[in-house]
């Protein structure tokens, strides 16, 4: 696992079960594109990554990478999704697992799966309610596609 923040609570989680993990700054995109291809990955998997990858790494592992997107994507792209989500009125909001390309989370959709929006849901209940089904998503869809 590459992490771009030095103190992370996936970096905790990979300590704890024993999982490879390292810290490279997300400006340092060949040196975390020559590590992928070492270790010569099937599947790259964007969760909490909060940047826009290049053209560069896209290249190197064409339709390899996924995201994770806390919205029912093509609604919310970008920063602030459950924000958005939540000032909308929208009944619904959810989470997407899409390929990542060239456009900002708008590559082809993977899953998706709906979160209602309750009446008396503020940013941190709606926000720990995606997290949930972040959760149960990602294996779904990476075990969809690396059976």
């Amino acid at each position: 696992m590459i992490h771009n923040k030095k103190k992370c609570g996936a970096a905790k989680r990979a300590e704890k079960w024993g999982i490879p993990h390292c810290y490279i700054d997300h400006k340092d995109e060949d040196h975390i594109i020559k590590l992928l291809q070492v270790w010569n990955v099937d599947l790259v998997v964007l969760a909490g990554w909060m940047r826009v990858v290049s053209t560069d790494l896209i290249n190197a592992f064409p339709n390899r990478i996924i995201n994770l997107h806390p919205s029912l994507l093509p609604k919310y792209k970008g920063l602030h999704a459950i924000e958005k989500a939540l000032e909308s009125g929208d009944p619904m909001t959810g989470v997407t697992v899409h390929y990542v390309n060239e456009e900002l989370d708008g590559g082809e959709i993977i899953l998706q799966e709906e979160i209602p929006i309750l009446p008396d849901d503020d940013l941190k209940s709606l926000t720990k309610a995606i997290q949930r089904k972040e959760y149960y998503i990602l294996p779904k869809a990476i075990t969809l596609l690396c059976p």
